[in-house]
C-alpha cells in the first residue's frame, strides 16, 4: 500500500487521537492551574485499549514499509503521548478511588448526618428493643418469626462444624450468597425512598425487628458463642451498610415530600447527587462484610472471645473513620 493511501485510510483515527490528547493536555493544565482547555474527548474510555493497539500497529506498519520519516516521527510522537496519557488516566482513577474512601465518603456521612442518625434510630432502636423484649418474654418472638424460621435458625447455630469441613469452593459460594442477600436488603432500603421515603422507613424497621428477634431468641436459647461469635466480625460493616442505604433512601424521600422552591424533578436530581456517595460507600461495605462473613466468621478454630475483640475493634474503627476521616485542616489567619 502506498503511503498516501495508508495516510488516507487512517487519518481520521489519528485525528481522533489528536483530539483525545488535546483533552488530556487540557485536563492536566487545568489541574496545574493553567487556563487552557483541550478539545472534547473524541475516544470513549471503553475503546481506548484496542484503539491504542491499533495506533501501535499503524506505527509498526509505517516503519516496516519504510514510509517517510515525517510520518513515522508523527506516529511515534502520538504513541508516546497516548501511552503517557493512558497511564496518567489510570493514576487519576486510582487517586479518585482513594479520595472517595479517605475523604468524600466519610465527609458525605457527616454532611448527611441528619438522615444517617434517623436511619440508625429506625434500625437499631427496634432491634435493641425486640432483643430485650424477647429475652424477657421468649414467646414474643412468635409475633415476628414463624415456627419454621425459628427452627431453622436454631438448627443453623446449634451445629458447629469441625474445622476444615468447609472447602474453599464452599467459602466462595457463600461469599456470593452473602453478597446477593446483603445487596438485596440495601437496595430495598435505598429504592424504598422513591415511595416518598415510606419504603426506606418500612425496610429499616422490618430488618431491625427481624434481626433483633433472631438475636434475642438465640441468646435466650444459650447459643451465644455460635451466634455472636459468627456475627461479631462482619456486623459493623453489614449493619452500617444497611443504615447508610436507608439514609440515602430517606434523603431521596424528603426531596419528594418537601422539594421547597424547586420542582420535584430538580429536587430529586439534587438529592440523588448528595445520596450517591452514601450508596456507593454502603455497597463497598456490603462487599467487605460478605467477605468477612464467608472467610472469617465460620472459622471454629478461632476462639469466640477473639472474634468478639475483632468485632469490637472493627466497630470502633468504623465509627472513628466516619467521625474524623477526610476532615480538612482549618485555615489559619496570618
Amino acid at each position: 500500500m502506498k503511503e498516501l493511501q495508508f495516510v488516507a485510510r487512517h487519518q481520521a483515527d489519528w485525528e481522533r487521537w489528536d483530539r483525545w490528547l488535546g483533552a488530556e493536555l487540557g485536563a492536566s493544565e487545568k489541574r496545574s492551574g493553567k487556563k487552557r482547555g483541550g478539545e472534547p474527548n473524541a475516544i470513549p474510555a471503553s475503546e481506548l485499549p484496542h484503539r491504542f493497539r491499533a495506533l501501535c500497529h499503524d506505527l509498526a506498519l509505517a516503519e516496516d514499509r519504510n514510509y517517510s520519516s515525517e510520518l513515522v516521527d508523527s506516529l511515534q510522537h502520538r504513541v508516546l503521548l497516548a501511552h503517557q496519557g493512558l497511564y496518567s488516566a489510570k493514576r487519576r482513577i486510582g487517586h479518585a478511588i482513594l479520595d472517595f474512601f479517605f475523604a468524600r465518603f466519610p465527609e458525605a456521612v457527616r454532611r448527611e448526618r441528619r438522615f444517617v442518625l434517623a436511619a440508625a434510630a429506625l434500625f437499631f432502636v427496634p432491634m435493641a428493643t425486640v432483643m430485650i423484649v424477647v429475652e424477657l418474654y421468649p414467646d414474643a418472638v412468635y409475633f415476628l418469626l414463624s415456627p419454621q424460621q425459628i427452627d431453622q435458625f436454631e438448627r443453623l447455630y446449634a451445629l458447629q462444624p469441625a474445622q476444615g469441613q468447609r472447602g474453599a469452593s464452599i467459602d466462595w459460594n457463600m461469599y456470593a450468597f452473602y453478597i446477593g442477600n446483603n445487596v438485596r436488603i440495601n437496595f430495598q432500603c435505598f429504592a424504598g425512598g422513591m415511595v416518598f421515603g415510606l419504603g426506606s422507613l418500612f425496610f429499616l424497621l422490618y430488618n431491625g425487628l427481624n434481626i433483633g428477634a433472631v438475636a434475642g431468641h438465640l441468646t435466650h436459647e444459650g447459643l451465644i458463642s455460635t451466634f455472636w461469635g459468627f456475627v461479631a466480625g462482619h456486623s459493623s460493616f453489614e449493619l452500617l451498610g444497611i443504615v447508610l442505604s436507608g439514609a440515602s433512601g430517606l434523603r431521596i424521600g424528603l426531596a419528594l415530600i418537601a422539594p421547597g422552591r424547586k420542582s420535584r424533578a430538580l429536587a430529586l436530581r439534587d438529592a440523588a447527587r448528595e445520596a450517591i456517595p452514601l450508596l456507593y460507600g454502603a455497597a463497598s461495605m456490603t462487599f467487605f462484610a460478605a467477605f468477612i462473613e464467608a472467610f472469617w466468621s465460620p472459622l471454629v478454630a478461632v476462639a469466640p472471645v477473639v472474634k468478639y475483640c475483632v468485632g469490637l475493634a472493627l466497630w470502633a474503627l468504623l465509627l472513628t473513620y466516619f467521625s474524623f476521616a477526610g476532615q480538612r485542616e482549618p485555615m489559619t489567619s496570618a
